[in-house]
């Protein structure tokens, strides 16, 4: 329970906060909105698909990661190669470094020395760690490297593994905390206030509908993972052509 409610807290720095999910591109880009359509109704409809997007690139990934670690330099390989997005690209990886820092700085002195009754999947998770993190420290780190990126999904996956969080426990706070993030930027782009976007987090809509995109993947393998909403790709990967923005690209 400690190490679930440490890696749902706002307050990690993964850098999560400052990307806009391609909901600030989605808002410049989208058509003028029928007289009939909210801008909440309009957002809501971003929400979901955001939600079947990560779903579709991402949990896979997570899961394989989880239920094998010692495949995460594959994954973390496949993955990179089957992101077409390059802002997208750039995301995860800053977020999965951003979590391996964390692991580093913060909770790998902690976890490094596990009970004896912690399971033999979570030893192994904490060296699978340990090499990946030397191996990327040792890359050179350009567009040519062959060496591991660090991308987030499967790093959540075995992060999590190593602390002892429960694999159902893993795949919905990871969709939860992208719910917060596209959330946040909501709040931030003006779409709605601080309290539209609690309702939102607490609805039974948004619990209903990350349980089911997680069912929906459960026994998804990562050859079959994919984009399910391409118009997010256009949007997330036309960001950094903005005139003006207010998240990173």
């Amino acid at each position: 329970m400690h190490a679930l409610l440490l890696l749902s807290d706002s307050a990690l720095p993964l850098g999560s906060f400052a990307y806009s999910s391609g909901l600030e591109s989605y808002l410049a880009h989208n058509k003028p909105l029928p007289r009939s359509t909210t801008v909440i109704a309009s957002f809501q409809r971003f929400l979901e698909l955001s939600i079947a997007s990560i779903a579709s690139t991402s949990i896979p990934y997570l899961l394989a990661a989880y239920r094998d670690p010692e495949s995460l330099v594959t994954l973390d390989n496949d993955l990179d190669a089957s992101t077409p997005c390059v802002v997208a690209q750039r995301a995860s990886v800053a977020q999965g470094r951003a979590l391996l820092g964390v692991w580093e700085r913060a909770f790998r002195e902690t976890y490094k020395n596990q009970p004896d009754w912690a399971p033999e999947s979570s030893r192994r998770a904490i060296d699978v760690i340990g090499r990946f993190s030397d191996d990327l420290k040792s890359s050179v780190g350009g567009p040519d490297d062959l060496g591991p990126k660090g991308h987030f999904a499967p790093i959540w996956g075995v992060v999590c593994l190593a602390m002892g969080v429960e694999l159902q426990q893993a795949t919905y706070i990871f969709m939860l905390n992208h719910a917060k993030a596209v959330l946040s930027a909501a709040v931030r782009a003006s779409v709605m206030g601080p309290y539209q976007a609690q309702s939102v987090l607490a609805s039974k809509t948004l619990q209903d509908m990350i349980t089911k995109r997680i069912e929906h993947e459960w026994e998804t393998d990562t050859a079959d993972a994919g984009q399910l909403v391409p118009a997010l790709d256009l949007w997330v990967g036309r960001h950094e052509l903005l005139y003006s923005r207010i998240f990173n690209s």
